[in-house]
């Protein structure tokens, strides 16, 4: 039976669990076997907490949980109704039922965690990230590390004042495919590279608004928009839609784009642009509307984003109208070269097309995961991080992940801006433009304090 308003958190989640346990044994997410009672032989077990207890959190997890040194002691969500069913899940795998909180802060206050997993909106990610950092807990932080730059800094700073590890989720830094596309880029084999070119695209049409609701009682849409502003509540913002409304994120470029702009930071010894310049627009998507009555996303449909560096420039485009079914790929990176033209796949691995016509290079092996993402290894890098005692940084430290972020943010700024921008990296400032550094940072909405870098 379907459950009223009067139903108790404890019927709500015997109904979600049971409607939801089909669709769960049938995830790739899930699928894996009882792991109750298989604890390593060794191995220090970390008070573990996940913040952000959706789909892509609750894969973490499960990695964490498989990997072995995890003891999960709390899940907190602002929406009752993935927190329940995620609660149950982590039983259903540890045989140990977490402890639930819809407020991350009390969490901190009550459980003594010693690993953090952040996979919230990623207007949370510095504000959480760093409130864990205080607590003493090493985080393990979807991507981007900032809604803003200046946020972003303020947790590499944090990290590096409480020597936490903080491991951000970029996945491509540790994928088979990509380490050894990294070495053959390093060794020389494409030659002088003048250019980069990154993209992510997609199809899709206009987009028709959706109606402003009340908010479900299962969730805290105060809390949802936390710093950011208090928007009308409307389905397609929660769950999984919050990336393409700004307020929140930064469209493609701050989703994709985090992983890709990395790439070329990784390949690259410089570590950041001294000019940026990014149009685009929603001729396809549409206007963007927010009114009392409806709304719609308004994150560019379309987008290019151009780089300066010392050597080199680069270029970011996304598309979510077209697809892109006249290249190799919808999504990845080329890098052009004076012996000729090598692209960075996702699932596809790389390729190397000679200038010359000589025999095409393939390394098409498989990331970890059949879905190209790379999470596993990371997982057992952040926890060799933390167990060296300060002996080496992760793969995807936090200072990397900032500096990724920077690259999509600075794009977004200059966006908004209209303009280009020129960036000192050095000290993170925009150079002569006192309009383009007010946009570094965004006013917080109270109570919330904006960190301080």
């Amino acid at each position: 039976m379907t459950p009223t308003s009067a139903s108790t958190p404890f019927d709500r989640r015997k109904f979600l669990h049971t409607s939801a346990a089909t669709a769960v044994a049938a995830s790739s997410v899930f699928s894996a076997p009882l792991i109750r009672g298989q604890e390593k032989k060794s191995g220090k077990k970390y008070r573990t907490a996940l913040i952000g207890s959706g789909w892509w959190g609750m894969n973490i997890l499960q990695v964490a949980i498989e990997h072995g040194q995890a003891d999960v002691v709390a899940l907190c969500d602002v929406d009752t109704d993935e927190l329940e069913v995620a609660a149950d899940q982590v039983e259903g795998m540890t045989g140990k039922m977490p402890k639930m909180y819809r407020d991350y802060r009390e969490l901190l206050e009550k459980e003594n965690i010693e690993i953090a997993i952040i996979s919230t909106p990623d207007h949370w990610h510095a504000l959480q990230g760093i409130a864990c950092i205080e607590a003493g807990a090493h985080v393990f932080v979807e991507k981007p590390t900032g809604h803003t730059i200046q946020e972003s800094a303020a947790m590499v700073k944090s990290a590096r004042a409480e020597d936490r590890i903080v491991q951000v989720g970029m996945h491509r830094r540790i994928g088979p495919h990509h380490v050894s596309g990294m070495k053959f880029l390093k060794e020389g084999n494409v030659g002088d590279i003048g250019m980069v070119r990154m993209f992510a695209h997609g199809g899709g049409g206009k987009e028709a608004p959706r109606p402003n609701e009340e908010v479900p009682e299962n969730l805290d849409w105060d809390m949802y928009c936390g710093p950011a502003p208090l928007r009308p509540y409307a389905k397609g913002i929660h769950p999984g839609g919050f990336r393409n409304y700004l307020d929140f994120a930064n469209g493609t470029l701050g989703d994709w784009g985090v992983h890709w702009l990395d790439q070329l930071l990784w390949w690259s010894d410089e570590k950041w642009p001294k000019t940026i310049y990014s149009t685009g627009g929603r001729p396809v998507r549409g206007e963007a509307i927010l009114n009392d009555k409806e709304q719609t996303s308004d994150a560019p449909d379309h987008q290019v984003a151009t780089y300066e560096f010392e050597k080199f420039t680069a270029v970011w485009e996304h598309r979510r109208f077209g697809g892109n079914a006249t290249e190799k790929s919808k999504v990845g990176c080329y890098f052009y070269g004076s012996k000729g033209i090598f692209h960075m796949g996702w699932r596809d691995g790389w390729t190397f097309y000679p200038t010359k016509g000589e025999t095409v290079h393939q390394d098409p092996q498989f990331d970890h995961e059949k879905d190209g993402h790379n999470v596993p290894p990371l997982w057992v890098d952040f926890i060799e991080s933390i167990e060296s005692g300060g002996k080496r940084l992760p793969v995807a430290d936090v200072e990397i992940g900032h500096r990724a972020t920077n690259m999509s943010l600075l794009g977004m700024l200059s966006y908004k801006l209209g303009r280009s921008v020129k960036w000192d990296g050095e000290n993170e400032k925009i150079i002569g433009d006192e309009e383009g550094n007010k946009l570094l940072r965004r006013d917080y909405r109270g109570p919330w304090e904006y960190p301080t870098a």
